[in-house]
């Protein structure tokens, strides 16, 4: 690590790790998915997959990350340079690259509909909402339709993101998160609080915890989001804990993120059921979509009908975008950091290029909502995706993670050295007798996990 790499404190990586990893999949597609699978049974299988194939993963990119100091490109290459194929096995860190470049052209446009909605729930509650479902439902077509005004929200993301990053990992990232993350905790058990007096609370507890059956495709989601759901494979927290103290226990810190990722998934469930089951039971199959869309079609009725809906409404589009904002602010500094190592760029520029090429990847992502029907019904996946902004989508959640987590799992558990592997965990942290227990999951359990979910990618399945 060169003398001159910024670090963070030890509160302030917790802050900037589980930020990365919460996002609109902890606010929106775990309750999603918890639903669609029945609830309880699912839960306890997601949580063991979440040990023994999330959390693995999650220490090999912070080892990774801290022992080379490095961007993931230049981790990988430090990694394997001396390691037989080493130049084929160091590939793997290009693929965060990508990843994260296709990810800015869509993830910032829905981080700005919620900031855009923000705005718009505190307007409706000061003049009074008094919207139908199915007006709100127009309403939110109309704003996909409008392709100036897509174009300048994912713009505002853009620069609120950018300007965050350009303050640097001291006084922006860590700065920012320690405020950010402490905020969004106390809205979503605000949310939680306001939620217990409802009537869909009690029925909301009972189907989360209960015990039923669980069907294979269950089991494959609850794999499937145990890995997506810490944002393993973006090469962000790789590039975070490069910035990570000597001082710092590797272990400590990545259960911590893990729990704390956890924690915030289950609370989420528990807000979105007591609003889904305070409604009739007709209107509920409406009320939950794998889209991200229904967030602000069918929810906003839905919110501004629950007690206090007038002050929680608003409140709840602030907390998404809060968790929105954590993950592309760490998106961006990952690439900051590839441009700075590699390629010896300032800060400033860096910042500002790659800011300026997300906007112009943008462009055709945000015009492929609806607002140009060539770019909103393209499919080059067939029936998989329609439209730029889920192709992009489809391709970063069903191969790019995915192979540079097989990637990952592979190098630290069969290439490199292991004993100093074990050398690096044992920094900060004393001596790891678990540390078997790591490398049998890392070599065994995750690639198997990972190559089920790509077989079933191959075979048609879309984890997007």
């Amino acid at each position: 690590m060169t003398e001159s790499r910024s670090l963070f404190g030890r509160a302030g990586f917790i802050a900037a790790a589980v930020g990365s990893a919460i996002g609109l999949g902890n606010i929106w597609k775990f309750p999603y998915i918890t639903y669609a699978n029945e609830g309880g049974s699912f839960v306890l299988v997601y949580l063991a997959a979440v040990v023994m194939v999330g959390a693995p993963l999650l220490l090999a990119e912070f080892l990774l990350g801290r022992h080379t100091g490095r961007n993931p490109f230049g981790a990988f290459v430090a990694i394997t340079k001396d390691r037989p194929g080493g130049r084929l096995w160091s590939a793997f860190g290009f693929l965060p690259v990508i990843t994260i470049s296709l990810v800015g052209g869509y993830y910032y446009l829905v981080a700005g509909w919620t900031l855009y909605y923000c705005i718009r729930c505190v307007g409706w509650a000061l003049s009074g909402f008094d919207l139908t479902p199915t007006e709100v439902s127009a309403s939110f077509n109309t704003f996909l339709a409008n392709g100036p005004l897509q174009i300048g929200v994912h713009l505002s993301f853009t620069v609120i993101t950018g300007a965050i990053v350009l303050l640097g990992v001291k006084s922006g990232i860590e700065r920012v998160t320690k405020i950010v993350m402490p905020l969004l905790g106390g809205l979503l058990l605000l949310l939680a609080i306001a939620a217990i007096p409802t009537p869909g609370f009690s029925e909301a507890l009972r189907f989360l915890f209960h015990i039923g059956p669980l069907s294979a495709d269950a089991l494959l989601e609850a794999v499937g989001h145990s890995f997506f759901t810490l944002g393993v494979g973006m090469g962000i927290l790789i590039t975070y804990s490069s910035y990570m103290s000597k001082k710092q226990s590797i272990v400590r810190s990545g259960l911590l993120v893990c729990v704390l990722d956890t924690l915030v998934g289950l609370v989420a469930c528990i807000v979105m059921f007591s609003i889904i089951f305070g409604v009739p039971e007709a209107e509920r199959a409406t009320a939950f979509s794998k889209s991200a869309t229904i967030m602000f079609t069918t929810l906003p009725h839905m919110l501004f009908a629950f007690p206090l809906g007038q002050l929680l409404a608003p409140l709840f589009y602030f907390l998404v975008a809060f968790a929105a904002l954590t993950s592309t602010i760490s998106g961006l500094e990952m690439l900051v950091s590839v441009a700075s190592d590699e390629l010896g760029w300032s800060r400033t520029r860096a910042v500002l290029v790659i800011s300026l090429v997300f906007v112009a990847i943008a462009i055709p992502t945000a015009l492929s909502v609806g607002a140009h029907e060539g770019l909103s019904n393209w499919q080059p996946f067939g029936e998989l995706s329609r439209g730029v902004f889920d192709t992009f989508d489809y391709t970063v959640s069903n191969w790019l993670l995915p192979i540079t987590g097989l990637g990952l799992s592979l190098v630290l558990g069969w290439v490199v050295l292991q004993p100093k592997l074990r050398e690096e965990f044992e920094i900060g942290h004393g001596q790891f007798k678990t540390f078997p227990i790591w490398q049998f999951l890392i070599r065994v359990v995750s690639p198997i996990a990972i190559l089920w979910i790509l077989w079933e990618v191959i075979g048609g399945r879309s984890f997007a």
